[in-house]
């Protein structure tokens, strides 16, 4: 458990049953078990509803996460981001500043420092489209199955009226 976690959860009383719940999964998952409501269940000797009540307090919470319906996991939990600064000298030496550390960098380290993080940042890019594609895809997908509905029931209501053929529905 990392100090951060600790902190986060020592807020939560041990003995409240949304602390019992947390610690739970939180030990299951070190433990690299899976972590269920059914598991929580055996495990805490709670209620059904009691175990499915604080679990959904803690996911909104933004202390566990549901890794897939039924399947949690406890939230990674970062220290504070701290404030960082860049400054190029005119010498072409370059300070970066995070917090109380400071890096004193050659302009071909910085280079090599820029070329390492570029990585991170096209990850950060692909992850991002990633979800916006995938977020396109499933409106796109439900305007779909909405049009095909529409085109059954405009179907089904011209049958048989003579004029499948002249709106093109004779192939559909």
């Amino acid at each position: 458990m990392t100090t951060s976690r600790i902190v986060a959860t020592s807020d939560l009383s041990s003995q409240s049953s949304t602390g019992r719940v947390l610690e739970a999964v939180q030990e299951l998952h070190a433990l690299e078990q899976i972590v269920t409501r059914e598991a929580l269940i055996e495990l805490l000797d709670l209620p059904a509803t009691t175990i499915d009540d604080r679990v959904g307090t803690l996911v909104n919470a933004g202390m566990i996460v549901r890794v897939r319906r039924g399947i949690y996991a406890p939230a990674e939990v970062h220290d504070a981001a701290r404030v960082i600064s860049k400054t190029i000298l005119p010498c072409g030496t370059v300070k970066i500043d995070i917090g109380d550390d400071v890096l004193t960098l050659t302009p071909k380290e910085d280079r090599m420092l820029a070329a390492m993080l570029a990585g991170v940042a096209m990850q950060a890019v692909g992850i991002e489209q990633s979800r916006n594609v995938a977020m396109i895809a499933a409106d796109l997908s439900l305007q779909v199955k909405s049009l095909r509905r529409e085109l059954r029931a405009v179907k089904t209501a011209l049958k048989g009226k003579g004029c499948d053929e002249q709106l093109g529905l004779a192939g559909f």
